[in-house]
């Protein structure tokens, strides 16, 4: 009978040319790798950019443009609204003075409101990105990391928030907070809706972060790693901020990519059903109320913010799976 032998000081198979690339490479400097060879990726990035280049940069446009976002420019005495408040010229009075047409009833410039409408969602949404991404992180890593007292307490917090309608909550709860001010007869200041929708988003939204960041903790704390370091004597202080934190960067930042256009929307649904931010301040949710009153006699001027907003959360969706891919260290290099 024939018996095959192996030669066992045989030579590995000689590593190919990329994989030859890829040693010594950080997961950060992998992870770009991937991404920058996603194409769906790359475009949704540079529109998202697009985006915040042009709501922050709002002021600048606004000055090189030559209009600002309360002025109304068009009237019916310099003939460029009807009497009843409609623009005179057809498509909402687009043309070479006013890019995106005449706001009815205002005759403000569409473009400049537009513009000053994205800058205020987006402010709003990433001032509650930051606060829910903190106290989400903070609470989760605590909870699993500490287990016992700690964890059924925050635990049952969170249980109790994700139990809450946090729609019909805020709906009811807003003009309860806002109650000193139309009992005196005065418009609520705008800091004070920006204030009070960006707390209520955090008061409901840090659960979700907890909660996955909870578990991911629970999995994370009987690694060998860890185990090390509280032999070498490291305090629960360095083991979270040393060791814990910095292997949960991919998860954080998959949520944050994942909550902002969430937060954009709720933003926007919120000034439309009327506890959001109101007129004349610009925004998102508060020109697309104004525009569905006006879809049968001038529907340009809803085209534009609905369009702006489809095509922002989309492409920050699709940003968002492309980064997780991107930092799923089982993808494809």
């Amino acid at each position: 009978m024939a018996v095959l032998l192996t030669d066992q000081n045989a030579p590995d198979v000689a590593p190919t040319t990329e994989e030859k690339r890829l040693r010594g490479r950080s997961p950060g400097q992998l992870a770009w790798r991937r991404f920058r060879r996603d194409k769906t990726g790359l475009v949704s990035g540079v529109v998202v950019l697009f985006f915040f280049v042009v709501g922050l940069g709002a002021p600048l446009i606004s000055l090189l443009y030559g209009k600002d976002p309360y002025t109304p420019y068009a009237t019916p005495e310099n003939g460029l609204l009807t009497n009843t408040g409609f623009p005179v010229k057809p498509n909402g009075g687009v043309s070479g003075q006013f890019w995106f047409g005449i706001e009815p009833h205002t005759g403000r410039d569409v473009f400049m409101v537009l513009i000053y409408g994205i800058r205020t969602s987006l402010l709003i949404s990433l001032a509650v990105v930051l606060a829910t991404t903190i106290i989400g992180t903070v609470l989760g890593i605590t909870a699993g990391y500490l287990g016992g007292r700690s964890d059924y307490l925050i635990s049952r917090i969170t249980d109790t928030l994700l139990s809450v309608p946090s729609t019909l909550f805020i709906l009811a709860f807003m003009p309860v907070a806002w109650a000193g001010y139309m009992a005196a007869g005065e418009e609520v200041p705008v800091w004070v809706r920006a204030g009070s929708i960006v707390g209520l988003l955090t008061l409901f939204g840090w659960t979700r972060n907890a909660r996955l960041l909870r578990g991911q903790t629970f999995s994370l704390r009987e690694r060998e790693f860890i185990e090390a370091a509280k032999v070498t004597g490291a305090g629960t202080r360095r083991i979270i901020f040393r060791e814990l934190l910095p292997n949960l960067w991919t998860p954080v930042l998959v949520l944050v990519t994942l909550d902002l256009p969430s937060y954009v929307t709720a933003e926007a649904a919120l000034s439309f059903l009327g506890v959001g931010i109101t007129a004349p301040t610009p925004d998102w949710g508060v020109m697309v109320q104004n525009g569905a009153g006006l879809i049968s006699s001038d529907i340009t001027y809803l085209a534009f913010p609905g369009f702006a907003m489809i095509i922002f959360v989309l492409a920050f969706n699709l940003l968002g799976d492309s980064v997780r891919d991107a930092l799923d260290p089982k993808g494809n290099r």
